[in-house]
């Protein structure tokens, strides 16, 4: 038994443990919605033919609209030549009985690739979850058939699928469990897979003439987005009417895809894009600006088809304008963002300090100024020499005290008087030490000489 094999087991006898704990009643009680399919599964196992399930292709409105596409084709006609209402004209008629056609062609082809996978699931089961795309899965089949050998080497296979998933397919085709089919199977699936490709090409067929008709039905959406992407979501949404109908952002889905790249990486997948993500307008920008301009390009395209389904700005006058618009923003988009100017400092505002004041101010600073008295005291007189004795202090200190006018002057002057006196006296008494100490010594030599 293989791992995968034990895995899937171990899944099934979880999902049963979880049906044995619930109750039947027990989520009706609780008022919670019961899960809906949304949408029932046909097992086309037991049928024996296709031609039962699929009548599309073999029916009188297919064929008479297909003759009526080869006609129109065949001879090119003019707007002049429209006279009245469009919506009067038979090829208009004709041109949304074509989009109409296409939707149910594409029903018709998920109807035959179920009953294909039904099929041919006895013979590989894996292969519908290796090739998600069901056009792709019907011409595999149709390749392949009973010999899965085919894998190996096969130009007809590379062309329908990526080497990543030609390899994984031939992995799993010598590890299938599945059985051969019989001829009268084999015979069937053929028939199926062709009718598939018949619709397909019938499909691809009603995209041409639409396309080629699109200045003459939506001239405005086809000047946005261009003839082949304007055909592509208007045949998708089921003719001009639907598309005018249907939000921006569901305009921007159509065409969408869902890949699976079996077990490789995801990382260039691109989820929610569809035919006007991969238009030319949008595949012109860089790949950080086409989501956004997805959007806008959806918005405008909107627009466009609400004035086409008016029948208004036939000669697509709408459209221009709207172009202009989507090409003028994406300009702006590319621009290169603006060079930032080194800007110098500005000039500093020295002004002059608003200097305080008040009455504790001017107290304070009569407190600590200098007053008249240390004016008068630090004051000194220039180009005078001061003689060295009592004298000389005496004689300066009365000069001072001649020019001196206050009481207050005259006592600081006596005072310093008194101190030049003062270092006078100490400073000769050395001096006269010295003299006193030479006339005691000399006193002593001469009694020593006696």
């Amino acid at each position: 038994m293989s791992l995968a094999d034990e895995l899937l087991a171990d899944l099934e006898e979880a999902g049963e443990e979880e049906d044995g704990d619930g109750e039947p009643g027990e989520n009706q009680a609780d008022g919670g919605l019961e899960d809906i399919p949304e949408e029932m599964e046909v097992d086309y196992s037991a049928t024996e033919s296709v031609t039962s399930i699929a009548k599309l292709r073999h029916s009188k409105p297919f064929a008479e609209i297909m003759d009526k596409i080869g006609h129109y084709v065949g001879n090119q006609r003019k707007n002049s030549e429209v006279s009245g209402p469009v919506e009067a004209d038979p090829e208009y008629r004709l041109i949304v009985a074509a989009n109409n056609l296409t939707v149910e062609i594409d029903n018709e082809l998920n109807i035959i690739h179920k009953f294909v996978r039904d099929k041919y699931s006895k013979r590989f089961p894996e292969l519908e979850s290796l090739v998600p795309n069901s056009l792709d899965y019907i011409r595999t089949v149709k390749e392949l058939g009973n010999s899965l050998e085919k894998c190996k080497n096969n130009e007809t296979l590379q062309q329908i699928l990526t080497n990543a998933t030609i390899m994984v397919v031939s992995v799993t085709a010598s590890t299938t469990q599945g059985t051969m089919l019989g001829d009268d199977e084999l015979q069937r699936l053929e028939e199926a897979c062709d009718m598939a490709l018949e619709l397909n090409q019938s499909k691809h067929r009603i995209y041409e003439y639409v396309e080629s008709k699109m200045s003459f039905i939506a001239p405005n959406l086809s000047i946005i987005v261009g003839a082949s992407t304007a055909a592509k979501i208007m045949g998708v949404a089921g003719g001009l009417t639907n598309l005018s109908k249907m939000p921006a952002c569901n305009l921007m889905l159509l065409g969408a895809q869902r890949r699976t790249l079996s077990g490789f990486s995801s990382t260039s997948l691109l989820p929610h894009t569809g035919y006007i993500y991969h238009c030319d307008v949008v595949q012109s920008l860089p790949p950080d600006l086409r989501r956004k301009a997805a959007r806008l390009v959806s918005a405008k395209c909107t627009l466009a088809a609400r004035v086409d389904s008016f029948h208004e700005s036939t000669d697509g006058k709408v459209g221009y304008d709207l172009k202009e618009e989507i090409e003028r923003k994406f300009d702006k988009w590319q621009e290169p963002p603006p060079v930032k100017q080194v800007k110098p400092l500005p000039a500093p505002l020295d002004g002059q300090r608003k200097k305080r004041g008040g009455r504790r101010y001017r107290k304070m600073k009569e407190r600590l100024g200098l007053t008249e008295i240390r004016k008068h005291a630090n004051r000194m007189t220039f180009a005078e020499v001061r003689g060295s004795g009592l004298q000389s202090r005496s004689t300066s200190s009365g000069q001072r005290l001649h020019q001196g006018q206050n009481i207050q002057i005259l006592t600081a002057n006596t005072a310093e008087a008194e101190h030049d006196v003062r270092w006078e006296v100490h400073c000769q008494r050395p001096i006269f030490w010295n003299q006193l100490q030479c006339g005691l010594h000399s006193f002593t030599g001469t009694q020593t000489l006696i």
